[in-house]
């Protein structure tokens, strides 16, 4: 039984996205972010049952809901969905007339809120470091309203004065329809955009401010009536653990390296053992 302060920054960061989601949305689930897809499961199970997901995973759109895994995940959403449709005609059709709430987690992000999910370094064909790319990225946030992000490691690699690349658009002179990201949740910290530049909110419990300004790479506003954010109840922390995320896998975005190899392993080899899991 987890005790009502035995809680993470991954759980925080999922429980932050919950309060977010208003019941009977359409929300898009993407194809590698179990940190939002906990949050829109714990919606479900808590104040929005009769969310609708746009999922990427199906290509289609579902009403019930796969819960979090991995070797099984593909076909889950596959067989849930009302109706699949395929990348290109979802991405050109389906989520332009949907206009879905959507997360998405910036590799680089300035105060306005633009961000890249191409490559860190100036150099397009010898970057640092290539990202996975921008999916879908570049078409939707440059007409829907509600573009939500998150970061799971808030620092300045992320947090800085100027792209290098763009891919999502935020407060942006060349926008013609929609509106910049609405908030942004991270490790540290939840904010707005209020006055379309990045805007601290509340800040998670036992983080510093000076700490938080330490690790953005640029100036932060601060919300005059800034304040700490509220932690998990006990009955969010219950559904967590024992329901919609047991194997932990939204902990693998904030992993790198050896830890995460050592998660996915042990996430992998508990699944072998296991049958498909159940309706959540």
């Amino acid at each position: 039984m987890v005790k009502p302060m035995d809680y993470t920054p991954d759980d925080l960061m999922v429980v932050c996205i919950s309060r977010l989601i208003e019941d009977g949305e359409v929300v898009a689930q993407g194809l590698a972010t179990p940190l939002v897809t906990a949050g829109y499961l714990l919606a479900r199970a808590t104040h929005a049952p009769n969310l609708y997901f746009a999922s990427a995973i199906g290509q289609g759109i579902c009403r019930t809901p796969a819960p979090l895994g991995l070797l099984w995940i593909e076909n889950l959403w596959l067989d849930r969905a009302l109706t699949s449709v395929g990348f290109v005609r979802a991405a050109a059709d389906v989520l332009p007339t949907l206009r879905p709430k959507e997360f998405f987690r910036p590799a680089q992000i300035d105060s306005a809120g633009n961000f890249n999910n191409i490559a860190i370094g100036q150099n397009y064909r010898q970057p640092r470091l290539r990202m996975p790319g921008t999916g879908g990225i570049p078409d939707v946030t440059t007409f829907i309203d509600d573009i939500y992000l998150y970061v799971p490691r808030h620092s300045r690699v992320t947090f800085v004065p100027q792209l290098d690349f763009l891919s999502g658009m935020g407060y942006n002179p060349a926008r013609t329809r929609g509106s910049g990201p609405r908030y942004l949740i991270s490790d540290l910290g939840v904010f707005d955009f209020a006055h379309e530049r990045m805007r601290l909110v509340s800040i998670h419990p036992g983080v510093e401010l000076t700490r938080l300004q330490a690790r953005t790479g640029f100036e932060l506003e601060i919300h005059p009536d800034l304040h700490e954010t509220p932690p998990p109840s006990p009955e969010e922390l219950r559904l967590l653990y024992e329901e919609i995320d047991p194997l932990n896998i939204r902990s693998l975005e904030g992993m790198s390296g050896g830890s995460r190899r050592e998660l996915l392993h042990q996430i992998i080899r508990t699944e072998m053992q296991s049958e498909p899991a159940k309706v959540v």
